[in-house]
């Protein structure tokens, strides 16, 4: 039997399910990549892989998506790594550069800017006014910036809900046996985030432990299932 192609993100997010994935005996069925959120969806946009974490903006883009895992990368509230870094407030700025990495996180920033805090601004690639940031990279960087808005906070502001970043979807039907151990898979992994952090090289720009165990929230629940859909009514209205 072929085995399941899977796409995961390579941030410090995601250590926990791919440290479930690698302790089970799942390992054996499945080919297992680690991308940058961007690279993980156009993977399975492109039918390279057949499951992927992917970034809740890149639904769309995928024909006959299926969301296979009770599990996601989330928030309710603060998140720490998914950022706005600007040098004026936020009403002042008028030039805002996305990162090349992120669907989402751009998306959510031209959300909020938006329908929150009703500002009309150039997006570009260049130097800007301010700048989208994500991921371990963003880490430390709130004690140096002017000024700092964390996207999952300033929506749970906006809605009232929770944030769903990325869900794990397939391109494809998946056989429920194997969909059912690899959700055991994933649960493991999150049941054991000290061992994660324990393999993790310390980090004096970020409390790994408040950041996996509190900030990044993994149940794909009922509430971030309606800001997921929320999310998706908005981003239609970008288009």
């Amino acid at each position: 039997m072929s085995k399941i192609r899977i796409s995961a993100v390579s941030y410090t997010n995601s250590k926990p399910f791919v440290y479930g994935l690698e302790h089970s005996e799942i390992l054996n069925e499945i080919e297992l990549s680690l991308d940058n959120p961007s690279d993980c969806a156009q993977k399975l946009i492109d039918n390279q892989v057949d499951i992927g974490l992917i970034p809740v903006a890149a639904l769309p883009s995928i024909k006959d998506y299926e969301i296979v895992s009770d599990y996601c990368i989330g928030a309710d509230g603060a998140v720490n790594s998914v950022f706005i870094f600007s040098t004026k407030p936020i009403d002042q700025i008028q030039t805002l550069k996305l990162d090349s990495q992120s669907r989402t996180s751009n998306a959510l920033a031209r959300i909020l800017l938006k329908e929150f805090w009703k500002v009309e601004i150039e997006f570009t690639i260049d130097t800007a006014d301010a700048y989208v940031e994500i991921g371990d990279r963003t880490f430390g960087k709130i004690k140096s910036a002017q000024y700092v808005y964390d996207l999952a906070e300033e929506w749970k502001n906006f809605t009232g809900l929770p944030f769903t970043f990325a869900v794990w979807a397939s391109n494809k039907k998946i056989d429920q046996v194997f969909l059912t151990s690899f959700n055991k898979a994933l649960k493991m992994g999150l049941d054991n985030r000290d061992k994660v952090i324990a393999q993790l090289p310390p980090d004096s720009d970020i409390n790994l432990h408040d950041y996996l165990l509190n900030k990044i929230d993994y149940n794909f629940d009922e509430n971030k299932r309606k800001a997921l859909q929320l999310f998706l009514t908005y981003l239609r209205d970008l288009i």
